[in-house]
């Protein structure tokens, strides 16, 4: 079964380093194999908290998801993040 990364945004205070941050992200994505399938600040949360962003990436399987998630690209690209977004990220399997 294929592995998804999904990430919800809450705050965002700085859009351009969020924009490093996305570009490191799909570089490190790739080399794994994944793909963005969808990110978006349109959205609409009819249950829960007001998003802010949503993002969408598919991989092979979680194990791949979870290495990519743990490697040392993604680990610099979440850099961008720090002091600059709240977010949650949750790594599942799917059909």
């Amino acid at each position: 079964m294929k592995g998804y990364w999904i990430a919800t945004y809450t705050e965002i205070k700085d859009p351009e380093r969020l924009k490093k941050y996305a570009d490191k992200t799909k570089e490190a994505v790739e080399k794994y194999s994944g793909k963005i399938l969808a990110r978006s600040a349109n959205n609409t949360a009819k249950e829960g908290r007001e998003k802010v962003r949503v993002a969408l990436a598919e991989f092979a399987d979680v194990e791949t998801a979870k290495k990519c998630y743990e490697s040392n690209e993604y680990v610099e690209a979440r850099t961008y993040l720090q002091d600059n977004a709240i977010r949650e990220v949750v790594i599942f399997e799917g059909m």
